[in-house]
């Protein structure tokens, strides 16, 4: 008997992830991203937002364009980040000491402690977010993705 319409509907998704990795990966990046945004909101910082605050403690001082580019966050949506966390003082834009034109966005002591409070919650984050997946499994996730990204020469 064939299936009705219903069970075609929950079997071809899998099917089409198994034949399409790339339509898997996308999903898999949907639902992640999705986690983190749910997770992040928890604590009161946007990913955006712990992402650039995160460079920033790390690299110091960097242009909105650099942000962007290291980030891979469209300008325009950087923008709006750096602005929000400007408003809430976890950031400064001050003139760029080599270019004029540019300003460099630094983090604020405000900023660094919002920092440390989001980055409580990635370790949690993550075990949740890849539960299913054994160490092994998520290391070779790791080494995988990287491949995709060419993360390493």
């Amino acid at each position: 008997m064939p299936p009705r319409t219903g069970d075609r509907e929950t079997v071809y998704f899998p099917t089409l992830a198994a034949e399409r990795l790339d339509i898997a990966l996308c999903r898999a990046s949907t639902v992640v991203a999705r986690a983190a945004e749910a997770r992040a909101a928890e604590s009161g910082i946007g990913v955006g937002q712990h992402l650039v605050l995160k460079m920033l403690a790390e690299v110091g001082p960097s242009s909105q364009r650099v942000l962007s580019d290291q980030l891979r966050i469209d300008r325009s949506v950087m923008v709006g980040i750096c602005d929000g966390l400007e408003r809430a003082g976890q950031v400064r834009r001050e003139r760029d000491a080599v270019d004029r034109r540019a300003y460099a966005v630094t983090i604020t002591d405000s900023g660094r402690r919002l920092l440390a409070r989001a980055e409580e919650a990635v370790p949690a984050f993550l075990d949740d977010t890849f539960a299913d997946l054994t160490p092994a499994e998520r290391a070779q996730l790791s080494t995988l993705l990287a491949k995709v990204l060419r993360l390493h020469p």
